[in-house]
């Protein structure tokens, strides 16, 4: 079978994609303690470089974003220039490669944070629900509810990063707005109780995403700005009354900012479309993501429901999959158990690449 659909070329705001197999944004836990990046993180990323796109692991923009064990920051200098190191040797493949930028807000645990580090939130409430840290699970704690000017100071933090993320060579950057992390938690009623200018109303609780999207916007340009969007996913605690409503509208405004593209993860069980939402409501770019394979994939780009398709845990066992894709090769197994633990190459730059067929040709 041929996937002709997943080859063709594909312009995302000012990029220029060579193919509509994107990688998806996946936690790996394997940064060092003080957040940075290592050469073995330039060499998984190198490997996977074939991809349309490669959309990072999520990195926090402050030390107060962090919220997971193990995962990585651009918050000062360092982390710019080991940053570097990456975008360079995805570039050195002819590859593109984006930032997801990712404020976790009330969802963590100080045991995986900086000694110091804040969790900031709309309101001091309480994620029910438990995180994994070097101690094993935690509950999580009740958050600070957030000054306006620790809104100020978030939003201009997310600016400085996406400057930084430009600074490091990376060819874009994505806003988190899934999973109940900080945008996500001021759009949604169940975690945002305010009752002034950030709170309440629609508008009100659109209003921080808006302002972050605009600074991203500033630092690096609309057409370098992406938007990860989830409607109707539980995870980490997160409930909006009407999730249809919410991110309609946030759709459409991210379409009047002319975003290069909005990032839809499928969630069947909430009974909401994701991907007809996007296509309706935003005029750029729509990517799909979760559970497809090359065929449903190939099939969503030919029928017009997405552009592109990032794909997740196929990437990380298969850091060809565009060849293994155009030649209906065998897919390496997944080993679930190295997704997020372990140091070094096992489960991370040891999966085979098919074999090279000049070589394989060589007496």
């Amino acid at each position: 079978m041929t996937y002709s659909q997943l080859f063709e070329p594909l312009q995302v705001g000012d990029l220029s994609l060579r193919n509509r197999i994107l990688m998806a944004p996946m936690t790996r836990s394997r940064a060092t303690d003080d957040d940075r990046v290592t050469a073995l993180q330039a060499r998984y990323y190198q490997q996977r470089a074939s991809a349309g796109l490669i959309i990072s692991e999520g990195v926090h923009p402050s030390i107060d974003g962090k919220g997971y064990n193990r995962t990585p920051g651009m918050y000062n200098a360092d982390q710019v220039a080991d940053w570097t190191e990456v975008t360079e040797a995805v570039h050195e493949e002819g590859g593109l490669i984006a930032c997801q930028l990712m404020h976790c807000g009330r969802i963590g645990h100080s045991f995986n944070k900086a000694p110091g580090a804040r969790f900031l939130a709309p309101s001091a409430i309480a994620a029910k629900a438990e995180i994994f840290t070097p101690k094993g699970m935690q509950a999580m704690p009740i958050p600070e509810a957030m000054s306006i000017a620790d809104i100020d100071t978030v939003i201009t933090q997310y600016g400085d990063a996406a400057s930084r993320c430009l600074e490091a060579g990376f060819d874009a950057v994505e806003l988190h707005c899934a999973s109940g992390y900080l945008p996500a938690q001021f759009l949604a009623t169940g975690s945002n109780a305010r009752e002034d200018d950030y709170g309440g109303s629609l508008d009100n609780r659109l209003r921080f995403v808006e302002r972050v999207l605009d600074a991203l916007v500033s630092a690096v340009g609309a057409g370098r700005v992406g938007l990860r969007i989830a409607p109707g996913n539980p995870y980490n605690d997160h409930h909006d009354d009407n999730p249809t409503e919410t991110f309609s509208a946030l759709l459409q405004r991210a379409s009047a900012r002319h975003l290069a593209w909005v990032h839809a993860i499928r969630i069947p069980a909430s009974g909401i479309d994701n991907l007809a939402l996007a296509r309706q409501h935003f005029s750029g770019v729509v990517i799909g993501n979760e559970s497809f394979d090359a065929a449903e994939a190939n099939a969503a780009i030919g029928s017009g429901d997405v552009d592109a398709v990032a794909f997740g845990r196929y990437f990380i066992a298969n850091p060809d999959l565009p060849a293994r894709f155009a030649q209906n090769a065998d897919l390496n197994p997944l080993d679930k158990r190295s997704i997020y633990a372990g140091d070094g190459e096992p489960g991370y730059t040891d999966y085979p690449f098919l074999p090279d067929p000049e070589v394989s040709a060589k007496p």
